[in-house]
């Protein structure tokens, strides 16, 4: 019979196999980013006008001047009533009731002007409509 006292083993954390991990890891995000800028296709977009890709069969455009002039798709309209301009509006809705409003309204212009063209627009029974805006940058209006 053994009775001396067994030597306590220490337990060991062996750091090899994480690291190894953790280098396997490293070196695959190394490739992996490096490869990202080479992959990237490199493309040269058509240039196309902007203007002749618009639907223009579905826009009405509204012009508003800073006295409360209006125009339906560049023709002025002769008086500044809602009856008047719901009438313009029906005749320049060349798609019915899908027609989209575009209001050009002067930076000028009354409140009151544009919220005539959009009573106009209800009544001749169009329902979208949106602002055109001018960037202010650019200076140009989309």
């Amino acid at each position: 019979m053994n009775f001396r006292p067994h030597p306590k083993e220490e337990p060991e954390i062996n750091l090899i196999p994480f690291i190894d991990v953790l280098l396997v890891i490293l070196i695959f995000l190394m490739l992996s980013t490096t490869y990202s800028k080479f992959t990237e296709l490199q493309l040269k977009l058509p240039v196309a006008d902007v203007d002749a890709q618009r639907d223009y069969p579905r826009e009405v455009l509204v012009s508003v001047s800073s006295e409360g002039a209006y125009s339906v798709n560049k023709l002025a309209v002769a008086g500044r009533s809602v009856a008047e301009l719901s009438v313009a509006l029906q005749d320049g809705a060349k798609a019915g009731k899908e027609s989209v409003v575009i209001i050009h309204a002067d930076a000028a212009a009354r409140h009151q002007a544009v919220v005539t063209v959009m009573e106009a627009a209800r009544r001749a029974g169009l329902t979208q409509i949106t602002f055109a805006t001018q960037s202010s940058t650019s200076g140009s209006a989309p």
